[in-house]
């Protein structure tokens, strides 16, 4: 254990002296209040600390003592339904030891050594076990089986394993190693949060993350294991498509961290959570989810960690086979916070402050996500789809964070505040976003939705492309003045903005649509679209084809239950065809 004296303090940057025999990221604490901070340089026997937690009235001379371990993340039952501040503190734990203020220096167990969880072994003795094997599961809630794993670097025979109720310290198996060692094997394990969790190998993502929000699914969709930004300027609606995307995605396991956000927003989240039920199971969606808190009122300097924890904590439970979701919100605050620090140490400053391997350090945290095979014998799959909040200032993409989180994502969502202020939600611009996940998802979507899928798709964007041009034209000489053929063009893309990627999170029927219904939807939208350039060209006039009484029933299918989909659909099917074919028939009359 290695014991210097402070010799600078600026902000959250400590630098003590005496720390020969320190690493770099050993975990530190300083001076008497005993703040936790981590080493992030060294030059001889002098460390430069980043420390977690309010510096005001630390001064030279005052202590630093190393642990001689880097910052790790504790992982075991009970991270599911718990909040955690950036370091892993459980919130609830210091709000009943100390109040809602946080007290410097407090020092509190990130899991509980208490409580006892209900242990029953999958193996029995005498079977071989290797790293990353399940020997045993624990019911965390009644959603999340929480499956106990052979810790890393772990192999050898099980000499001992027993069912019952066990505290997260107290050892459930015994492995005899090959070279005769007993190694205990406990319901917790440690894991160094800078380092990404080791696995036997990468997939390619080719299964669609649903997520039931129509404009993500159809136009711009995500795969599972893969990665996208969600940048735009405050007010555009990131942290509701954060929300959307964590209530409603097809994950196992959410991990929602609040980086730097507004102490409001993460109230918000905090509140609604435990109150949202759970599409699949009817629970509570905070049964499986962990929230990590870390709002711009605490310190810069622990925006860092927090996305480490929580990305660790994501790749625990990818490594039991679940496919996890993890939301950053937002990696411009962890960025501000590196540049915070960067300044502080005195390095060469890149673009706008920002240090220069800012994209390096972005690049590490989202190659993290991925479709895996996950350590063990059995071979067992796991996912991990990461997707980021951006906020470039006043909405400018071309700022340093946002085109260094461009160049490592594969799906950009591009929130847009002119479609925000028109109120139309999810307000993703539909003209700058986009996904490169598109072509490896054809295959699936082929098979589980419907082989036309793809050329609905097409159709939709290329009358939303028509559609901007045709608009320049009607600004400068009317809409009058446009053929009926480009007339209907603007009629059907109104339609697709309006009735299909309009979407109201907050009504009980279309905050969600499963990819039957959005498939229906859209046959139905461009179905009018394709019967209408018919009924133009035999002569019907565009008055009465955008007077057909069957245009509001296409625009009330979103509002049609789950269960009455395809009757529903059906019938205003079978009505648009017969109110096509009886203006048609008139005309040739």
């Amino acid at each position: 254990m290695s014991q210097g004296t402070i010799v600078k303090v600026s902000g959250p940057l400590v630098i003590a002296e005496g720390m020969r025999d320190a690493n770099m990221f050993d975990v530190v604490r300083v001076s008497e209040h005993r703040l936790i901070g981590e080493i992030i340089e060294m030059h001889g026997d002098r460390a430069s600390i980043q420390v977690y937690e309010e510096t005001a009235g630390l001064g030279p001379g005052e202590p630093v003592v190393s642990t001689g371990a880097p910052l790790s993340v504790e992982l075991g039952p009970g991270l599911i339904e718990n909040i955690f501040d950036g370091i892993q503190r459980p919130l609830v734990t210091i709000r009943e030891m100390v109040g809602s203020n946080i007290t410097r220096g407090i020092d509190v167990t990130s899991l509980d050594r208490k409580k006892k969880w209900k242990f029953e072994p999958t193996v029995k003795k005498g079977a071989k076990v290797a790293a990353g094997d399940i020997i045993g599961k624990v019911q965390e809630t009644p959603i999340v089986e929480h499956r106990i794993m052979v810790p890393h670097g772990v192999q050898g025979t099980i000499e001992e394993i027993t069912g019952g109720s066990f505290t997260v310290e107290e050892a459930v198996a015994k492995v005899r190693t090959e070279n005769k060692e007993l190694v205990e094997i406990r319901m917790m394990q440690k894991w160094p949060v800078r380092v990404g969790r080791p696995y036997k190998e990468k997939l390619p993502p080719t299964t669609p993350l649903v997520t039931g929000q129509r404009v993500i699914d159809t136009l711009f969709p995500l795969a599972k294991g893969g990665v996208a930004a969600v940048p735009g300027p405050f007010g555009s609606g990131k942290t509701v498509v954060q929300h959307q995307l964590a209530k409603w995605a097809d994950a196992e396991i959410v991990i929602y961290i609040g980086c730097g956000e507004r102490g409001n927003e993460m109230t918000d989240v905090l509140r609604e959570f435990p109150e949202l039920k759970d599409p699949r199971t009817g629970e509570s969606l905070m049964k499986r989810t962990v929230l990590i808190a870390n709002t711009s009122d605490m310190p810069v300097a622990a925006r860092e960690a927090s996305i480490y924890t929580g990305m660790t904590i994501a790749e625990y439970f990818r490594d039991m086979g679940y496919s996890v979701a993890l939301m950053a919100d937002s990696t411009s605050r962890w960025a501000e916070a590196l540049r915070e620090m960067s300044g502080r140490l005195e390095e060469m400053p890149g673009e706008e402050g920002y240090p220069a391997y800012l994209s390096s350090r972005l690049a590490q945290f989202y190659e993290r996500a991925g479709r895996v095979v996950c350590l063990g014998t059995e071979g067992r799959e796991g996912a991990l789809t990461a997707i980021g909040a951006v906020s470039p200032p006043g909405g400018d993409i071309s700022e340093p964070v946002t085109q260094a989180t461009l160049r490592i994502i594969k799906v950009f969502w591009g929130l847009d505040s002119s479609l925000a202020y028109r109120r139309h939600f999810p307000a993703i611009n539909w003209l700058q976003s986009y996904s490169l996940y598109l072509d490896i998802l054809d295959k699936w979507i082929n098979e589980n939705v419907s082989r036309d899928w793809n050329s609905l798709r097409s159709d939709t964007m290329r009358i939303l492309q028509e559609e901007s041009e045709l608009e320049e034209i009607v600004r400068l000489v009317g809409v009058d003045a446009l053929s009926p053929s480009d007339r209907l063009t603007l009629e059907a893309a109104k339609s697709v903005r309006e009735d299909y990627l309009h979407q109201n999170a907050f009504h009980e029927v279309d905050t969600y649509t499963s990819l039957n219904k959005q498939y229906r939807m859209l046959k139905l939208i461009l179905g009018f679209y394709y019967s209408g350039k018919k009924a133009l060209d035999a002569g019907v006039s565009i008055k009465e084809l955008f007077e057909l009484p069957v245009r509001e029933k296409i625009g009330r299918a979103k509002y049609t239950p789950e269960e009455q989909v395809n009757s529903h659909f059906n019938e205003i099917e079978s009505e648009l065809n017969n109110q096509i074919e009886a203006l048609i028939s008139k005309e040739v009359q």
